[in-house]
């Protein structure tokens, strides 16, 4: 009996392993579909069937991993600024060095001029109109905007005892959204190389050297 109980009990762990799996690449793709259809559709054409459809799930299977659309897109915005986290501290893994400057301000701006950036913002205008949705996109903001600055410091090897460097890094952070905004009806990427080159020569000068 004993034997049998085992074996059982194996077969029911094995079984669960695989259910695991396939529930978390569902709701990867879940996540990854609300994300492409923000940017695509925007809020208005990006209900919780249209996502379900995109990822090439049933509406009932989307609704298991998140009950309610703003569950859906807060949780998609969320991974994605994880994901933009996780990119940018790749490129610079061993961190920067003075000369990287001009690399991590392009970096950063890049994180405002993809489509990830223009999900993030379809979510903010919803938000904007939506009181249920509201509290939830802005303490999820607050806490991706302090990481966003902290990468950023730790890239450009900011020193924030030093008078001006805080609001030196913040203000390039704004820079970047607003290149981003621009980009929404525009590609103006001469423009921005331009913007990037000078607001590198501005770190050097406000920053001083990579504190180490």
């Amino acid at each position: 009996m004993g034997a049998l109980s085992g074996a059982v009990n194996a077969a029911e762990r094995a079984e669960r392993v695989p259910k695991q799996d396939r529930s978390r690449a569902t709701r990867q793709r879940l996540l990854e579909a609300a994300v492409a259809c923000l940017a695509e559709r925007g809020w208005a054409g990006s209900t919780v069937s249209v996502v379900a459809e995109h990822a090439g799930v049933s509406r009932g299977a989307a609704q298991h991993h998140f009950p309610t659309r703003e569950d859906l897109f807060t949780a998609a915005v969320e991974y994605v600024a994880e994901e933009r986290s996780t990119a940018l501290r790749a490129l610079f893994p061993q961190g920067a060095a003075p000369g990287d400057r001009r690399a991590v301000v392009a970096a950063l701006v890049d994180l405002y001029t993809g489509p990830l950036f223009r999900a993030a913002l379809h979510l903010w205008v919803a938000a904007s109109d939506e009181e249920q949705l509201r509290g939830r996109v802005t303490e999820l903001e607050a806490r991706v905007g302090r990481e966003t600055h902290r990468i950023a410091v730790d890239l450009l090897g900011a020193d924030e005892s030093r008078p001006g460097a805080r609001e030196t890094v913040q203000g390039l952070l704004d820079m970047a959204r607003g290149l981003g905004l621009a980009n929404l009806l525009t590609d103006d990427g001469p423009r921005r190389e331009r913007v990037v080159e000078q607001w590198a020569r501005l770190l050097d000068e406000a920053l001083g050297g990579i504190t180490g």
